[in-house]
């Protein structure tokens, strides 16, 4: 797809929420949470392109949000409204929504990885789905991205520093250890593992999506392989999200 961007806003803590359409008019392809696309820069010397979570989608708009690290995703800071991208996806496996109404699930998010808990969200809220989420962060996050998840179910933030919310790690939050139904985080591997062990500790279920390097998107590539019980499979078409009783972690 080529998609315009429409909006880019540039967040206070430097990350990048982009706001794209279809240069030519159409409705946006059917996309799930958790789900993912592939960026092409070509402003950046990167030839392959970068995997980038989907932040939302509706009939009309993709947006993603975007933490600025490598070439590639700091290239991504020159582009403008108007500007367009080449993108690939709808790509990999989503989250698991076929929760009866009533139904209580936690979403965890550490940094970057908030991203496509939004849209999860959102999802699940329809649903009639008791949805709540627990943001771990380094330091105090951007505060358009807590109105927004605030605006559609209950959020709590975990700091390092301790700048915002609880000063501490998301397992050590009073509300992780709550009974739920079931759990979704997206985030560092060791937060991860961290919510596994200690959900499956308590009986849980839940899902993990993996950020593994993913250069094509396709499988081609190999570079994204991860150890199940399945034995080694792509993340990037397997997953990225998993259950937690199919990892090895």
């Amino acid at each position: 797809m080529i998609l315009r961007l429409e909006r880019v806003e540039h967040l206070p803590s430097g990350w990048l929420w982009l706001i794209l359409s279809q240069a030519d008019g159409s409705l946006m392809p059917m996309m799930n949470p958790g789900q993912f696309v592939e960026v092409g820069v070509d402003r950046s010397e990167v030839l392959l392109n970068r995997p980038i979570s989907i932040y939302n989608r509706t009939d009309r708009t993709l947006e993603l949000l975007v933490a600025p690290i490598g070439r590639a995703t700091k290239a991504l800071r020159d582009y403008e409204a108007g500007d367009t991208l080449r993108v690939i996806g709808p790509l990999g496996q989503g989250f698991r929504s076929d929760f009866a109404p009533g139904s209580k699930v936690l979403l965890v998010g550490g940094g970057v990885g908030i991203a496509p808990l939004y849209y999860q969200a959102c999802e699940l809220v329809k649903k009639g789905v008791e949805t709540e989420v627990i943001f771990g962060m380094r330091t105090a996050p951007d505060q358009a991205i807590i109105d927004r998840f605030a605006e559609v179910c209950d959020i709590k933030v975990c700091t390092d520093d301790g700048s915002a919310g609880f000063h501490g790690l998301v397992t050590a939050h009073p509300d992780f250890g709550k009974a739920k139904d079931y759990i979704q985080v997206c985030g560092p591997k060791p937060m991860m593992k961290a919510c596994l062990k200690d959900a499956v500790s308590r009986g849980t279920e839940g899902e993990v999506s993996l950020e593994n390097m993913m250069a094509c998107g396709l499988g081609a590539c190999l570079c994204c392989v991860e150890k199940t019980v399945k034995g080694n499979v792509c993340v990037c078409k397997e997953g990225p999200v998993f259950k937690f009783d199919q990892l090895t972690w």
